[in-house]
């Protein structure tokens, strides 16, 4: 169910909240030629905003084209030189008119949502008055849910208090508020906090090189984190390559937007209203995952019947009344948004008055939910239920967490299923790990493997680890001292697979695994290298000063005899899987292959053997000539 502009225009008249709105005269009239010239050049172009799971739009934003030709070098000219001339909230109520007027045009448009861009100037006009929007989406065919009003950071607000009643028009009257470019202005979180918007854009900036920029990890996650705390749900700008989604997904960014979905398009026909490629890269990234939290969450979840925000408080007060059993209910809108939830907590001034529920019965607060609703966190299906935990221990006196799918009401996730699922999925885990290392041990390898393998489009270099002389030190100091030096390897194998198009396994003993997807070989045989030179030059740590000094540790070998043992290496064999093969491997068959190679990698100076597979199973040996020198340690 939608609101329409017709039932919503006459709730404005039937509560005296809304008695003094008028809807706003024409104000093109007060435009000389030049800017009739100006505005007649204009046109928009229109870029997708999708869920960062499933690729399913939610929304486009209308981004202004051809200023150009109205004279102005910039966006930012155009809207700075209607201001200077007096005619900012005139030329925002025509781009308006022509951004709802061709949005219309889609056939899914009661589907989705526009992202208009508002200049935070508008807002201290003083000739501005609300009413105009609806309007224009009556005019359109669009339901009050169609429409976001993204507010930017490029202008401070120069009166908190008057634009804050402002936006909070907006949301009484149904509009959802966006904060733009977030981060990148001077006013930083001063705008968040007066806005409390629906929905954060985190500015392209943070998510440029956001997979090797730990910084701008940290920064995106701490918003993230405040945005779900908040209530809010976060857009990734300007995500262009699939590291920048991998890394926007796996910090729970929401939605995204960027030339890896679409770029911004004129014509209207070249939009789609699925982008089946960012799909594709989700499934790709859950096939890789340890568990399924979202079939967890699904279980364990409750559907608790949500109420609409257009319904009559009364009716809502008497609902609580019937069911007992719940003390609070989650609101949603027509498009099953949930808008946060309605505790019997606010009733309880009408439960215990006399006059109560005559009260709630007056038009003039029976029509308005608005004032009994709580913005409540929301978190979508797909997301780690560590995520989810973080965001619930960070809100106080709440109950649980409301889930999406798609940004559509799912059900309720309350704190006692939450730690249900969490221990289950920690259990799962704790199956599938190496309990020395908490690597993924031998089942998620040969599922990994198994996965890659059936991808015959895609590269994949596969790396076996196996480290020199492990047997004479575990000997000699201890099988303590052994553990510390497969925790060391371990450590320098987690840090080198933190990006999501890499794995790392622990087989068992002084034995790993690598999988890197898509990558060249010569940067592949590169880190290796670095891991390899890595491992040799910290575990001389783990000798006492004599054996370091030496290079060497006298013990037993497997026949009993005392022999003279190198320090410890690691041997590293490289097996590369190469894209567009036709024949279709087992992992048994790739083990046995690699595990043939470890002799000749152990004898090699590098102690690393670099092979490729072809068509018929046989294994080719790629010199290690052929890769660049590095300096020496």
């Amino acid at each position: 169910m939608q609101i329409t502009i017709t039932a919503m225009l006459k709730i404005f008249h039937d509560n005296d909240k809304y008695f003094t709105m008028e809807m706003e005269p024409d104000m093109t009239q007060s435009f000389d030629q030049t800017w009739l010239s100006r505005l007649s050049c204009l046109d928009y172009a229109f870029q997708p905003i999708v869920n960062i799971h499933t690729g399913v739009c939610y929304g486009y934003e209308a981004l202004l084209r051809n200023y150009e030709a109205a004279g102005m070098k910039c966006i930012h000219d155009f809207f700075d030189q209607a201001h200077h001339d007096n005619v900012l909230h005139p030329v925002d109520l025509e781009l308006r008119n022509m951004a709802i007027a061709k949005f219309a045009q889609l056939p899914w448009k009661n589907h989705v949502k526009l992202f208009f861009n508002l200049d935070n100037r508008v807002l201290n006009s003083a000739t501005y008055r609300p009413g105009n929007t609806l309007n224009a989406l009556m005019s359109s065919g669009l339901s009050i849910d169609s429409i976001c009003f993204e507010i930017s950071e490029r202008h401070e607000l120069q009166d908190h208090e008057a634009c804050t009643r402002v936006l909070n028009v907006y949301r009484d009257q149904g509009f959802k508020i966006a904060v733009d470019d977030c981060g990148a202005g001077f006013s930083g979180f001063k705008l968040l906090y007066y806005t409390r918007p629906e929905f954060i854009k985190i500015d392209r900036f943070f998510i440029q090189d956001i997979p090797t920029d730990i910084n701008k990890r940290i920064f995106v996650s701490s918003i993230v984190n405040l945005a779900h705390v908040m209530g809010s749900i976060v857009i990734a700008e300007g995500v262009e390559t699939k590291k920048e989604y991998y890394s926007c997904r796996n910090i729970g960014c929401d939605l995204i937007q960027g030339y890896l979905v679409q770029r911004p398009v004129v014509d209207m026909n070249q939009l789609q209203s699925t982008y089946a490629h960012i799909h594709e890269f989700s499934q790709e990234e859950q096939r890789k995952e340890k568990s399924g939290d979202k079939k967890l969450i699904d279980t364990e979840m409750e559907y608790i019947t949500p109420v609409l925000n257009t319904s009559n408080v009364f009716d809502v007060f008497e609902k609580f009344k019937s069911q007992s059993l719940f003390s609070f209910f989650p609101v949603i809108n027509g498009n099953q948004e949930p808008l946060g939830i309605i505790s019997d907590k606010s009733f309880k001034h009408y439960t215990f008055s006399r006059f109560g529920s005559q009260l709630l019965m007056n038009p003039a607060i029976g029509k308005d939910l608005s004032r009994f609703i709580t913005r409540y966190p929301v978190t979508d299906i797909h997301t780690p239920v560590e995520k989810i935990l973080e965001i619930y221990t960070q809100n106080e006196n709440i109950e649980g967490i409301i889930i999406v799918d798609n940004l559509k009401y799912k059900g309720f996730l309350s704190a006692r299923s939450l730690l249900k699922v969490l221990n289950e999925k920690n259990i799962a885990i704790a199956r599938d790990q190496n309990p020395l290392t908490r690597l993924p041990g031998n089942a998620l390898i040969y599922k990994y493997v198994s996965d890659a393998l059936r991808q015959l489009e895609v590269q994949y270099h596969f790396i076996y680890f196996d480290f020199d002389n492990f047997k004479p030190y575990n000997d000699t100091y201890g099988f303590r001292q052994g553990d510390r030096v497969i925790l060391l390897f371990s450590e320098i194998l987690k840090n080198r697979t933190q990006d999501l198009l890499r794995f790392g396994g622990h087989i068992g003993g002084d034995d790993f695994f690598m999988g890197i997807q898509g990558m060249e070989l010569d940067k592949v045989f590169s880190k290796i290298k670095k891991m390899c030179r890595r491992f040799q030059r910290d575990v001389e740590s783990f000798y006492d000063p004599e054996s370091i000094q030496k290079g060497c540790i006298s013990a037993r070998d497997r026949d009993g005899q005392s022999k003279i043992f190198p320090l410890l290496t690691v041997s590293a064999v490289i097996l590369e899987i190469p894209a567009g093969r036709s024949t279709l491997y087992s992992a048994e068959e790739i083990g046995k292959k690699m595990a043939k190679m470890k002799k000749p990698a152990k004898n090699d100076h590098e102690k690393i053997c670099v092979v490729r597979i072809d068509d018929n199973g046989d294994l080719l040996t790629v010199a290690n000539t052929m890769f660049p020198k590095e300096p020496a340690l």
